[in-house]
């Protein structure tokens, strides 16, 4: 009880000064990619072709390759999509090039399908350059619905599906690019931590979501996702995939409300396992692991792999 009191009181006093560095985003746009955001075999081919052409950047490039595959070059959906990038048979035949220049195009062979992607990115963003509004978000539309939809619309067109692909390619794109400047603190952050602080003692339970069908109890995931679903920001239900829901501040720059997150490959995002809210003074509430319950956890481990600052937007 006595570190319980002690931390409510340290949540309090930092979340309060936290909560006057609100608006310090620096502007313009970013090009680098946030530390750890991408697997380290895959970023500096990233960071190369993200460049390609002014519509796109490493870190929208980055967040294709997130949701098309989440970096799995041997990736394959029903509908025949191929590789790390997702081509499909007909369009690789097309857009498909010889990125490291051995000779062969490989969809299933990253240092190909990750070039190609970009290059059929400028390709469709070259397609539809007369198009008014956006030219990323008319190039993403194109990348969804064909360019030809994308002329005929004057824009974005009104399918529902295209609409929500340029819509999370958009907001993945801002939790892999490396800040320029100060990331705004959630205002939604203490009362997120309000809620994880009330569930403290509460067992632990793998697959936990906090249902009367859990027993009211929660895995890790299952925590944070339920305390910022109580102040209306819907995180996604596994740790690894809640690593893209908003920007990356560095240990030095954590404020309660942060998501910090433990993996087994500090290089490797999908490797993450474990995730908590940071509270203040190098401690999180988390929910550990079966035969534990909620509690007060230090983050400095040797697996800690960083942090994500969810966002509602």
């Amino acid at each position: 009880m006595l570190l319980s009191g002690l931390m409510a009181l340290l949540v309090i006093g930092t979340y309060s000064a936290a909560a006057g560095l609100m608006g310090g985003v620096a502007g313009g746009k970013p090009t680098g990619l946030a530390k750890g955001a991408v697997p380290a075999k895959y970023k500096a081919l990233v960071q190369k072709w993200g460049t390609l052409c002014p519509a796109i950047s490493p870190s929208l490039l980055a967040a294709q390759l997130y949701q098309e595959s989440g970096w799995s070059p041997s990736a394959e959906s029903p509908a025949e999509a191929q590789g790390i990038a997702q081509f499909i048979p007909g369009t690789w035949a097309t857009h498909g090039i010889d990125g490291d220049k051995d000779g062969d195009r490989d969809v299933w062979d990253p240092q190909d399908a990750i070039p190609s992607a970009a290059s059929y990115d400028c390709a469709l963003a070259g397609y539809v350059d007369d198009v008014p509004g956006d030219p990323t978000n008319n190039m993403l539309a194109a990348y969804n619905a064909g360019a030809y939809r994308v002329i005929q619309y004057s824009g974005v067109p009104p399918y529902e599906e295209t609409q929500n692909y340029v819509s999370v390619i958009r907001k993945l794109e801002k939790s892999f690019a490396a800040s320029k400047g100060r990331v705004d603190p959630s205002k939604q952050a203490a009362g997120a931590i309000s809620y994880a602080q009330e569930k403290l003692g509460t067992p632990y339970l793998w697959g936990g979501d906090g249902t009367s069908a859990d027993g009211g109890r929660f895995d890790c995931s299952g925590l944070t996702k339920a305390a910022y679903a109580s102040v209306d920001v819907e995180l996604p239900r596994v740790a690894s995939k809640q690593w893209n829901t908003g920007p990356h501040p560095g240990r030095d720059e954590l404020l309660p409300g942060d998501l910090v997150f433990f993996a087994n490959d500090l290089e490797d995002p999908t490797s993450i396992r474990h995730v908590g809210i940071y509270v203040g003074g190098g401690y999180m509430i988390d929910a550990p692991y079966t035969g534990s319950e909620i509690r007060f956890d230090p983050i400095d481990s040797p697996d800690y792999f960083g942090a994500t600052r969810p966002t509602g937007g």
